[in-house]
C-alpha cells in the first residue's frame, strides 16, 4: 500500500487527506471503522485471504463510522480496488468547503450503495490491468516479515506462574501488559508509556535507548508502537519477562496500567500543536494521579479515556468509552464529556452527556462517571457495556443532578 501509494501522480491533488487503517487481528487494533480507509484482513470459506473493505470513517468535526462496501476483496486485487475507491473521490469528492472534503462526506451524500455502486464499476474496468498483484510480489513482501527463528517450546513455562504467584508487583504487570503469543513459550510485552502523572506517549532517550537494548538483547530487534501510545515488544520468551521487567523497572518503564483509566490517549495540543486552543496533557495528568493506585484502577477494569485539545480529535475522544474535548472559551478552558464510544470491532461514537465542565472540574468528574459505573455495573461488566445498558440517564443525573 505504502509503495503504491506514495508519491502517486494522479493523487497528488485529492479534495483532502486519506488515511488508511489495516487490522488483522479479531480485536480491531487500529480503530479501521474510523478512518476514511478501513481495510481488515479475514478469510474467506475456503480459507483464502482477503480484505473487508471499510470506507467513510473519520472523526472531527462529524464523526462517523465507516461502511462496509465489500465483505471480501481478494488480496491480489487490493492495489486495484484502493486506486478505484480513490478515484471516485478525486472525482466527487467536495472542494467547495475544506470541512467537507472528506470520503466521509462523500459516503453521507451519496449514500454506501450509491458509492459502492460506482466504486464497483470503475474497478472493473482496472482490476486485470497492471495493479493486479502478482503472487510473487506478495510472497517478496511477505519475506520481509517473516517469523523469527523461534525456539520450540512445548507450553507455559511454571517458572513463569511461580513467579507471578510470590511477586504481586510483578503479577499485576503481568495481567495487563503481557499476552500470549501464537508460539509456544513466547508472550509480547506491551509498554506503557503512561506513567503515574506523566505525559502520555513520551519516552526520553534514555528509556529509548534501554527498550532498544532489550529489545536487542531478548528479543529479534522488533519494536512497534501502537496506536495507543505505546510501545510493543513482539517475541519475548517466558523465561525472560521476570528480568525484562525488572529492566523496565529501572528504566521507569514498567507501568502496568495497559487497558486501564491511567492509559490515557492524549494529543499533545497547546503545548505542541498550533491547531488547538487549550490543553490535554495536563488534564491526562491529573487523571493518572486521581487513580494512581493499581489496585483501584484493576477494580475498575478496563477503562479507555482519550482526550483531544481541538475539534480535529487527534487524540480520538469520539471513541473513547470516556472521551474529554478540551475548548477555549474566551480565555478559560473547558472540557466536553461525551460517553460510550468505542474503538473496536462494534465501533460507537461517544455521546454528548451535558454542558462543559471548567477545566479545573473535569477529574471530579471522570471520578463520578467511574464512581457511578462501580456501583451500576453487573458482573464481568466493562463501563462501555454498562452505558449501553443503561443509556446516559444514570450517569447525566450523577454528574449534573438530573437526568
Amino acid at each position: 500500500m505504502r509503495q503504491w501509494s506514495t508519491l502517486h501522480p494522479k493523487f497528488s491533488f485529492l479534495p483532502q487527506e486519506v488515511k488508511f487503517a489495516i487490522s488483522s487481528s479479531p480485536q480491531d487494533r487500529a480503530a479501521v471503522q474510523v478512518h476514511d480507509i478501513g481495510l481488515v484482513l479475514k478469510h474467506d470459506a475456503s480459507g483464502t485471504a482477503g480484505f473487508e473493505v471499510i470506507v467513510g470513517g473519520g472523526q472531527g468535526r462529524t464523526p462517523m463510522i465507516g461502511k462496509t462496501i465489500r465483505g471480501f476483496l481478494p488480496k491480489k486485487d487490493l492495489l486495484s480496488y484502493a486506486e478505484a475507491i480513490l478515484r471516485i473521490y478525486n472525482r466527487f469528492g467536495r472542494r467547495d468547503n475544506k470541512y467537507k472534503a472528506r470520503i466521509k462526506i462523500l459516503v453521507h451524500e451519496l449514500d454506501s450503495d450509491a458509492l459502492t455502486d460506482a466504486v464497483e464499476r470503475e474497478w472493473y474496468d482496472i482490476r486485470d490491468g497492471a495493479l493486479r498483484l502478482p503472487a510473487t510480489d506478495i510472497a517478496r513482501i511477505g519475506d520481509y516479515f517473516a517469523a523469527p527463528a523461534f525456539e520450540a517450546f512445548e507450553g507455559d513455562e511454571p517458572l513463569l506462574a511461580e513467579l507471578r504467584a510470590k511477586d504481586r508487583a510483578f503479577d499485576l504487570w503481568a495481567q495487563r501488559n503481557v499476552v500470549p503469543r501464537r508460539s509456544p513459550g513466547y508472550a509480547i510485552v506491551n509498554i506503557s508509556l503512561k506513567p503515574i502523572g506523566g505525559v502520555p506517549g513520551d519516552a526520553t532517550t534514555a528509556q529509548m535507548d534501554s527498550v532498544a537494548d532489550i529489545a536487542e538483547q531478548f528479543e529479534f530487534g522488533d519494536i512497534r508502537v501502537s496506536h495507543t501510545q505505546n510501545l510493543v515488544l513482539p517475541h519475548i520468551r517466558h523465561a525472560d519477562l521476570y528480568e525484562i521487567w525488572g529492566l523496565l523497572a529501572d528504566a521507569e518503564l514498567a507501568t502496568g496500567n495497559i487497558g486501564l483509566v491511567t492509559d490515557i490517549i492524549a494529543c499533545p495540543v497547546l503545548d505542541f500543536c498550533s491547531l488547538a486552543n487549550a490543553r490535554s496533557i495536563p488534564i491526562s495528568q491529573r487523571i493518572s494521579e486521581r487513580f494512581a493506585t493499581l489496585e483501584r484502577q484493576h477494580d475498575i477494569g478496563e477503562l479507555a479515556v482519550n482526550i483531544s485539545g481541538c475539534i480535529n480529535a487527534f487524540g480520538h475522544h469520539h471513541v473513547g468509552h470516556i472521551g474529554i474535548l478540551s475548548v477555549d472559551r474566551k480565555g478559560e478552558e473547558y472540557c466536553q464529556i461525551t460517553l460510550g464510544g468505542n474503538p473496536e470491532s462494534d465501533t460507537s461514537i461517544g455521546k454528548f452527556v451535558g454542558p462543559a465542565f471548567w477545566s479545573a472540574d473535569i477529574v471530579n468528574a471522570v471520578e463520578t462517571v467511574a464512581d457511578t459505573y462501580l456501583n451500576e455495573r453487573h458482573s464481568g461488566e466493562r463501563l462501555i457495556e454498562t452505558y449501553n445498558r443503561l443509556s446516559k440517564a444514570s450517569f447525566k443525573e450523577a454528574l449534573y443532578g438530573t437526568a
